[in-house]
């Protein structure tokens, strides 16, 4: 199928691994320029380099929890590719911690990390996209904003402000040419995973391994969830052929989740 996305620009924080790198290879597979943002330069480096797409694909690193720099960073994608077509929020995870051992600031850097990392780079572009009459936002955000977990308080909530403000944001400029989406990952195979899996096992008394395995047996697919299925979706809903998918919250979750809303 072609997605009728070649030779759009595609800005994707958190780009330079997990989902958002995976989010950048389906993009450049699809004929797209694509800028990457991250916080680390050897890894940006390293991400570039691996994507083996010459000048199709630029790095920049920035800490996107301020906004100045947040602006900095899409004033230089735009300027080295041209306007954001698509704007991919994959950017900052919240620290999976046991509900006994939060603490307030567990709260605020979950928001820091999450909510306002989003934030920050979505409220300049879907401004300019707005403008242009024309655009398209997919943020990653993630299950536990729907199912609460004991491990995953702090960082769920902030997921679901950013569904509220996804579905909000795309009501709001919908009207001016701006689709907005979410998805929602269940749990998958990136280097984040390992924290995860490390803060259930201390709260459940067990080892990594085991809660791995018992997550495994859990999916009714029967497997936890690969970065490339996830980018999937997302270059999807980013696309023309989903003109008229908007405001909408997708689960990715292999039906572990099975829920109606």
């Amino acid at each position: 199928m072609d997605l009728q996305l070649h030779g759009q620009h595609v800005l994707v924080t958190g780009g330079s691994r997990g989902i958002g790198l995976a989010c950048a290879r389906e993009f450049l597979r699809e004929g797209c320029r694509v800028t990457l943002v991250g916080r680390d330069a050897a890894r940006m480096e390293q991400a570039c380099a691996g994507l083996g797409a010459g000048e199709a694909v630029r790095g920049l690193c920035a800490d996107l929890t301020d906004p100045a720099a947040a602006l900095l960073a899409v004033d230089a994608a735009e300027a080295g590719h041209g306007p954001i077509d698509v704007l991919v929020n994959s950017a900052g995870a919240a620290k999976r911690t046991p509900f006994a051992e939060l603490e307030p600031q567990a709260w605020h850097d979950a928001m820091q990390s999450k909510f306002f990392t989003y934030v920050h780079v979505m409220d300049p572009v879907v401004r300019r996209m707005g403008a242009r009459g024309r655009g398209a936002i997919v943020n990653v955000v993630g299950m536990g904003g729907k199912v609460a977990s004991p491990t995953h308080l702090p960082g769920g909530s902030a997921n679901a402000a950013l569904m509220l403000a996804s579905a909000g944001l795309a009501a709001a400029w919908g009207p001016r040419g701006v689709r907005v989406n979410a998805v929602n990952p269940t749990l998958t195979l990136t280097d984040r995973l390992a924290e995860g899996l490390a803060a259930d096992a201390r709260l459940r008394n067990s080892t990594p391994d085991e809660v791995r395995r018992q997550a495994e047996q859990k999916m009714p697919l029967g497997r936890l969830a690969s970065p490339e299925e996830v980018a999937a979706l997302v270059v999807f809903l980013a696309s023309p052929r989903a003109s008229y998918v908007s405001g909408a919250v997708v689960s990715v979750d292999g039906a572990n989740s099975p829920m109606v809303v």
